[in-house]
């Protein structure tokens, strides 16, 4: 199994079969402390990066279809989570380089630049439910796998694992970003639509890699 362009292409296919699968939960989440379209936004966003794929065919690199992915991200998806995701993944083309293949210092390098450039777009912290706290135990679930040896599926596994976590760990928080904030103490008890999103592709980094296992 190679984390190659194959892989990011399917990656992202498989993203786009679970945000579609999943279009109605991550639009309730958003009802509950936002605007009710993050569901309706990530399907729209990642169907036009399958489109995209299918017209112009995979690029030559992971990096390449990340850079494609954060173009069409950044063109079609409204609200805020277009220019996050958008720049999640342009930060994560840089991050992946001209590699034909990621290995796992590369992987852990291209999941911890997607999570410095949402903080960085968002400028949200870890404890502000928001994706963030998906995306940190994420990278740093990455960072301890490579550090302890594991392969690629091995450290996607944990990364995806970790944001499941982080996602059920926004739950109690209370708002400090975006809309959900104008709630105060009322958005607790909630969980966070883009702490979800994000547990959803990450996952689909894991399947993708399994698929070619």
């Amino acid at each position: 199994m190679e984390l190659d362009a194959a892989w990011a292409d399917r990656w992202m296919r498989q993203s786009a079969a679970a945000l579609s699968e999943n279009r109605q939960r991550l639009t309730t989440l958003d009802r509950e402390i936002g605007d009710a379209d993050h569901g309706e936004n990530m399907e729209r966003g990642f169907s036009a990066v399958v489109e995209k794929l299918d017209a112009d065919g995979v690029p030559q690199t992971p990096g390449e279809v990340f850079k494609t992915v954060a173009m069409t991200l950044m063109s079609k998806v409204g609200g805020a989570a277009g220019p996050l995701y958008g720049t999640a993944f342009l930060r994560a083309s840089t991050g992946a380089g001209s590699a034909a293949v990621l290995g796992p210092a590369e992987l852990v390098a291209v999941l911890t630049s997607a999570r410095d450039g949402i903080a960085a777009r968002g400028k949200a912290e870890p404890g502000d439910k928001t994706m963030i706290d998906a995306w940190t135990p994420a990278v740093d679930a990455a960072v301890t796998a490579q550090a302890a040896g594991s392969g690629p599926v091995e450290i996607l596994t944990a990364a995806a694992n970790a944001a499941e976590a982080g996602l059920a760990g926004t739950e109690p928080l209370i708002a400090r970003k975006g809309r959900a904030s104008y709630l105060g103490e009322r958005s607790a008890g909630h969980l966070d639509p883009g702490a979800a999103s994000t547990a959803l592709i990450l996952d689909a980094a894991v399947s993708a890699a399994e698929a070619a296992a």
